[in-house]
């Protein structure tokens, strides 16, 4: 009697043990989940894989002619291109030194309404030969898709 006992409450402590570790991972998953942001082509967000209502990263270089500064000079809208396909975005503060345009950009925000990428953070570039790595390879993708679609 005295060893069912025994094993009743080991058995009782470790399924309280394992329940307990579930909540507790369960808690770390959706903690992370929501802090965690992806990063999108502009021709993932044209091809609407990008999230609505949430916040992720958009990568590209800023388009030749579409930056347009509020006259406070702390609104400022323009275009980020993988040259295939182009995301207007807006902005609200006092953007990097080096942005630019035609240089490397990832801005973090949420797609509006409006289908305007609002951006809460622009990135830009630190030297003429780097451009952040995920804008890097979207240019690139953007570049074999249209190699591959080209009539020959």
């Amino acid at each position: 009697m005295a060893g069912n006992r025994s094993r009743r409450k080991i058995l009782i402590l470790g399924g309280l043990a394992l329940v307990a570790c579930g909540v507790a991972g369960g808690l770390i998953y959706s903690a992370m989940s929501e802090n965690v942001v992806f990063f999108y082509s502009p021709s993932q967000v044209a091809a609407g894989e990008a999230p609505k209502g949430r916040a992720f990263r958009v990568g590209g270089m800023v388009k030749t002619g579409t930056v347009k500064i509020s006259p406070d000079g702390m609104a400022t809208t323009f275009v980020v291109t993988d040259d295939s396909h182009d995301v207007a975005c807006s902005y609200k503060g006092a953007l990097p030194d080096l942005f630019a345009e035609n240089t490397g950009v990832v801005a973090q925000g949420r797609l509006g309404e409006s289908g305007i990428f609002v951006a809460s953070e622009v990135l830009a570039k630190h030297d003429e030969n780097y451009m952040p790595p995920e804008a890097a390879k979207a240019m690139e993708d953007a570049k074999k898709a249209r190699a591959a679609a080209a009539p020959r």
